[in-house]
């Protein structure tokens, strides 16, 4: 919509987004735990998961591949009787694919290795991610260190292989950022 479209203060509400980037993430905390406790989201899995799912930097790097993508595809697709949905899920978005990857990625990245977050969210050990897992093994006067470096270990393997399986995207992706056209 930032890059596609135009609507009265555009320009304005994407300054402003991108001026809340420069805003440390722990200012939200609070409002962002009052909302899931008013929609009921607190110590469950989807009250963790979705405040992660968006954050403003997704909306930056989408908006900087999209206008990489030529008008004259989309309008081809209009031609061809495609709906605007059409033109966004056939066309638009399969350009794009590399940086939803790298997107893609940067959020796994970034929720898993949480611990700020999940601390505030959840109340039941069960539940616990493997970041608040690991400060269970240390204590103040004694910490077993070979636990929480054996679970460190383990806990970078679900990494390792979101990027193998997203490897050639990122390259692809990376590529392509050098491609002027």
């Amino acid at each position: 919509a930032f890059d596609r479209l135009n609507f009265p203060g555009k320009n304005v509400l994407f300054m402003g987004m991108l001026a809340l980037m420069m805003v440390p993430g722990q200012i939200f905390i609070i409002p962002r735990f009052k909302l899931m406790v008013n929609l009921g989201l607190t110590n469950t899995l989807v009250g963790l998961v979705l405040p992660g799912l968006f954050n403003i930097f997704g909306v930056f790097l989408m908006r900087q591949f999209f206008t990489g993508v030529p008008n004259e595809l989309l309008d081809a697709g209009r031609i061809d009787g495609l709906s605007e949905f059409g033109v966004y899920t056939r066309i638009a978005l399969p350009l794009v694919t590399p940086a939803l990857s790298a997107l893609g990625i940067f959020t796994f990245l970034g929720n898993w290795n949480s611990f700020l977050w999940p601390v505030i969210a959840l109340d039941s050990k069960e539940k616990y991610t493997i970041t608040l897992g690991l400060a269970q093994f240390s204590a103040e006067n004694a910490s077993q260190w070979e636990l929480i470096m054996t679970g460190a270990s383990v806990a970078t393997i679900p990494i390792i292989i979101i990027f193998l399986i997203f490897q050639k995207k990122i390259i692809e992706g990376v590529q392509l950022t050098g491609v002027k056209g």
